[in-house]
């Protein structure tokens, strides 16, 4: 099963220390020699986006900044042999920054990604 996990947070004034940043490479290297970590990467802000939308049978396209308080910075995708184990993956992310980046908070989403066999029939 390959999950998309999205990152939003409300960062601190400071920036990510350094020794945040080194754990983080350490736990996406053991994911990736692990199997389960396809790919990962950090997101432009949402001022450098667009939104499209279709509401009311019109199509709309809005530039960001978007109006959300958290900021979506950054993604993963694993493959990996349950939601369970998406969330774990997730979870060691967040706890890193929750003991290496004081006052840091933000939130992981973690989204099932569907293949062609879940949607054949049976």
């Amino acid at each position: 099963m390959r999950y998309l996990t999205l990152l939003q947070d409300n960062r601190p004034d400071s920036p990510p220390p350094p020794e945040l940043m080194e754990a983080i490479m350490k736990l996406g290297e053991e994911a990736t020699k692990a199997g389960a970590l396809l790919d990962q990467g950090g997101l432009a802000p949402s001022a450098m986006g667009a939104s499209v939308q279709v509401s009311g049978g019109k199509l709309t396209v809005t530039d960001g900044p978007f109006a959300e308080s958290k900021e979506m910075i950054s993604y993963a995708v694993y493959q990996v042999r349950s939601k369970e184990e998406a969330v774990e993956w997730s979870s060691r992310f967040l706890q890193l920054h929750k003991d290496l980046w004081p006052g840091w908070e933000g939130e992981v989403q973690v989204l099932q990604i569907f293949t062609p066999e879940d949607f054949q029939q049976g």
